[in-house]
């Protein structure tokens, strides 16, 4: 018997099975495919107040979102770093003034001790402008952080089981029923076996399947509901130097985001496309790769064109469904559904919307949402805790490579910036007792060894090659198409192995 049982292995789904896991409750989370296999891997990779809310008026969000990105930094300085942004002031879209007013809004509506403010930049004698249009004379730099998305998720996850949890991937719910006190769940893996577990209550935090799992036990009239959005993103060559970003104007009124990504690459994005479950595979489509290439042509110095895309990924936002008249202005705060648990039946909150700078803020007031029904658990406390392999000041990045370097002095520099930005201070439990590369097992490629799979499968949830080469890390975009599909195979007869020993081999 549980307190929790959480459905869903998204940002919220994790982030509350964490919150509530640290306040004493007995947690179960399950998740029908891997960890941010879905949404929560197919963001922006920003954690970020929201610049263009403000424009819809969403003030509290975006004040959230402000207070987020520092507390998050905090607590997961490997994963999540600062990133300054450059707005280009181009003819014909919002003035110049308009940008300031927002910009001064965007850095005083929440406190900053560590992001830098806005300031202004002349475009043509600087880094910054090297690769933009010449007619692009001036420009805005500001302050967000940039997030790896799907390593947010999983290091919530890790975090929650170390306080307790238990945590199901690949294992979906198939069935619920419930009565005055409890919910009984059907829960299958991907093996087929089935098992059923109780719980006082139920976290529904699905993401685009919320009003699926509702109809799992008839309940289909309820207030809220999802409106869902896919957005698509391009990876291309690297088009320009620097650690910076771009945030570009486009003609519908929109905004599209260019940034470095994994050190060889530009990530463009994103589009916002009405999307229905129904519709098979999410990928992104012809017309939008076409529309952010044009986005980006309006800025870029050089062509943006097919032939520069070395991959592409589109993921489906369940946003809460406000009724706005276009996708791109659905608003992206969330909502609960708390029904039942009055003694007639046991209760269920359901989660609408919500977004990957706010997911700790969700989960406290879903925690405030819950706590009528177990008053003896703890209090707030995520606000000022580390994540796994995130105990480390925002500034020792340096300092943790160094001591990486003297207890292991035969890593070579690329390996060891990488676990560093990847593990944190878990780097040494991925090397372990290792004194040579060697001892690190065969190498697959992209300089991943037996020794991170091991740490992966047996710490973060990792059971197949795509796990490990497109969520774990983005190590699939360094990777031959042979070394893939190699690593798909010795993963496949690796997993098979494991399951039948009951052990890591």
């Amino acid at each position: 018997m549980y307190d929790l049982l959480v459905i869903g292995g998204g940002i919220n789904g994790v982030g509350i099975a964490r919150d509530a896991a640290g306040r004493g409750l007995s947690v179960a989370l399950c998740e029908k495919d891997d960890l941010a296999s879905h949404t929560s891997s197919a963001s922006s990779k920003l954690i970020h107040g929201g610049l263009r809310y403000l424009e819809n008026y969403e003030f509290r969000l975006v004040r959230e979102s402000l207070g987020e990105r520092e507390i998050l930094l905090r607590a997961a300085p490997h994963i999540i770093w600062p990133m300054r942004i450059v707005l280009p002031v181009l003819k014909g879209m919002r003035p110049k003034w308009m940008l300031r007013i927002g910009l001064f809004l965007y850095d005083h509506l929440a406190k900053r001790a560590v992001l830098q403010g806005t300031k202004t930049i002349n475009l043509r004698n600087s880094l910054q402008g090297i690769a933009l249009k010449e007619e692009l004379k001036t420009g805005f730099e500001y302050s967000d952080c940039w997030a790896d998305d799907s390593r947010l998720v999983v290091v919530n996850a890790m975090d929650a089981q170390e306080r307790g949890a238990d945590i199901f991937t690949r294992t979906e719910c198939t069935a619920l029923e419930r009565d005055a006190q409890y919910w009984t769940a059907t829960l299958q893996n991907s093996s087929g076996a089935q098992r059923q577990m109780q719980a006082k209550m139920l976290v529904n935090a699905a993401g685009p399947w919320v009003e699926r799992i509702l109809g799992k036990f008839g309940r289909l009239n309820n207030h809220a509901g999802v409106r869902l959005v896919k957005g698509s993103h391009i990876v291309t060559r690297q088009l320009y130097e620097g650690r910076h970003g771009y945030i570009f104007q486009s003609a519908d009124g929109r905004i599209i985001f260019a940034m470095p990504y994994e050190g060889d690459y530009t990530l463009i994005g994103t589009t916002d496309t009405e999307w229905e479950l129904d519709r098979g595979t999410v990928a992104i489509s012809d017309e939008e790769t076409d529309y952010l290439c044009a986005a980006a042509n309006d800025y870029f110095k050089t062509p943006v064109t097919r032939d520069d895309i070395v991959w592409s990924y589109a993921g489906v936002r369940p946003l809460y469904d406000d009724q706005a008249s276009s996708a791109s202005v659905v608003t992206r705060d969330y909502v609960f559904d708390l029904e039942g648990g009055h003694g007639d039946a046991a209760p269920i909150l359901s989660v609408f919307g919500g977004k990957l700078t706010t997911y700790r803020k969700l989960a406290v007031h879903a925690m405030d949402k819950l706590r009528p029904f177990f008053p003896a658990m703890k209090g707030d406390w995520t606000k000022d805790a580390a994540l796994p392999g995130g105990d480390f000041p925002i500034d020792g990045v340096e300092a943790l490579r160094a001591q990486i370097s003297t207890r292991y002095p035969w890593i070579p520099v690329a390996l060891r910036d990488r676990l560093v930005q990847a593990y944190g201070t878990r780097t040494e439990a991925v090397l372990g007792d290792a004194r040579s590369v060697r001892d690190l097992g065969k190498e697959h490629g992209a300089g991943l060894y037996d020794a991170e799979i091991r740490y992966l499968i047996t710490h973060e949830f990792a059971c197949s090659a795509d796990d490990i080469l497109w969520r774990r890390s983005k190590l699939g975009l360094k990777m031959t198409e042979e070394e893939r599909e190699s690593l798909n195979q010795y993963m496949a007869h690796y997993m098979a192995q494991y399951r039948d020993n009951g052990q890591i081999i």
